[in-house]
């Protein structure tokens, strides 16, 4: 039988929200008066109301579960947004030095070096090294071949230039992934893919570059050599860290086929200029000869420059100091006090002459004219406007 409970109106009590029953409950019918009666005992949870508010605080603290995978929290977003900022800023510094030395390289002229003894800077810039699938010209003594000396190639594919499109393309996804308006259609995964190919690419040639710098170039500083590997592998770090872990170990294996394919096609291109690139760490010195034949005003200008004690300072295998000879062709430069400061020639350890170094010579060539230093080829207007007069000043009757 069931027995009745009676509830007091101080008492409060709440039923849960959901009854299950795993089993039919026990019913019996009573027969009273000639009708029937069904009772069913029912089994009720009775909680207290500071268990319910416990209950509802719980529920509501709780997040609601999504079947589509929790959104990626701000911090990660805004870590991911850092990077890519940091990828526009270090990748747009880069395009812009790698642009300068494209414009130097495809004019033909000298980089400004603010480190380094002389043209140090600039023999590096100017090396076979400096472009990529060209051929040589082999140094010998003759006029035609003289412009090479430096073993620099008129032919290939600037190096430079390359970077520049590297670089380019890291400051252009940079901005895309992190949130500017770049007209680029390139999904997150896809840049990210992107990215980390080029920054791998990036700093595996710039370790390659670096070893020859060591190797054939010991002794020689070039600052935007090393800047750009800076900034490789700074954008490199950059694009790892932003992986995480897991990651890392899934792509390691296309960045070593990456890296394989870079350091392949490098030794390529190089391959058959290594031992003539060796070869320039000892340069004997030679006499180089002007072939143009002189004006009566650059003799009248050459025999100026001469009583006002002006002088020139070069050396042996520098291309811009012939150039700046043949200007004034072959019977004004040897009016010239000219000041060679090479002149047992060039191998590892060898400095300038005590002359040149006094000077403190930025590069060559370079005029020293009233006690001022004046670097790079220079007009005949020039010169003559330095030493305080016109060139229709000048006696051409000679």
């Amino acid at each position: 039988m069931a027995s009745l409970i009676s509830l007091s109106p101080s008492s409060r009590f709440y039923q849960t929200p959901t009854l299950r029953c795993n089993s039919i409950p026990p019913a019996f019918t009573q027969h009273k008066g000639g009708r029937y009666r069904r009772f069913v005992l029912l089994q009720v949870k009775c909680v207290s109301e500071q268990d319910t508010d416990a209950e509802e605080s719980k529920v509501e603290s709780t997040p609601p579960s999504s079947s589509y995978g929790d959104p990626p929290s701000s911090s990660s977003t805004s870590t991911s947004t850092s990077t890519y900022n940091w990828c526009a800023v270090l990748g747009g510094i880069g395009f812009l030095e790698s642009s300068y030395l494209t414009f130097l390289k495809l004019t033909n002229s000298e980089a400004f070096c603010p480190i380094g003894n002389g043209g140090s800077c600039d023999s590096v810039l100017s090396s076979n090294y400096s472009v990529v699938f060209g051929f040589e010209c082999f140094k010998t003594h003759n006029n035609w071949c003289l412009h090479f000396v430096q073993l620099s190639n008129d032919f290939g594919v600037p190096l430079p230039l390359i970077g520049m499109v590297a670089y380019g393309l890291v400051a252009t996804i940079g901005l895309q992934l992190g949130g500017k308006k770049i007209p680029l259609n390139l999904s997150e995964s896809d840049g990210q893919w992107l990215l980390l190919m080029t920054t791998t690419s990036m700093a595996v040639a710039s370790t390659y570059f670096l070893y020859v710098l060591n190797s054939q170039f010991a002794g020689e500083s070039c600052l935007y050599c090393l800047t750009s590997a800076l900034l490789s592998f700074s954008l490199f770090a950059i694009t790892m860290k932003n992986l995480g872990s897991q990651e890392m170990l899934r792509m390691i294996g296309l960045q070593l086929c990456v890296a394989s394919l870079v350091v392949a096609t490098l030794n390529s291109s190089y391959h058959d200029i290594t031992p003539v690139a060796r070869s320039s760490s000892e340069i004997p010195y030679f006499k180089t000869e002007v072939t143009t034949h002189s004006s009566p005003l650059a003799i009248s200008l050459a025999k100026h420059l001469h009583s006002a004690g002006a002088k020139l300072y070069g050396a042996f295998w520098c291309t811009h100091c012939q150039e700046q000879k043949e200007i004034f062709g072959r019977e004004a430069a040897k009016i010239l006090d000219y000041v060679e400061c090479f002149p047992d020639g060039y191998k590892k350890g060898t400095t300038m002459i005590k002359e040149c170094l006094d000077v403190n010579l930025e590069g060559f060539p370079t005029w020293v004219i009233n006690g001022e230093v004046h670097s790079g080829e220079l007009e005949f207007s020039e010169l003559a406007e330095l030493t305080g007069i016109r060139l229709e000043d000048l006696d051409q009757s000679n």
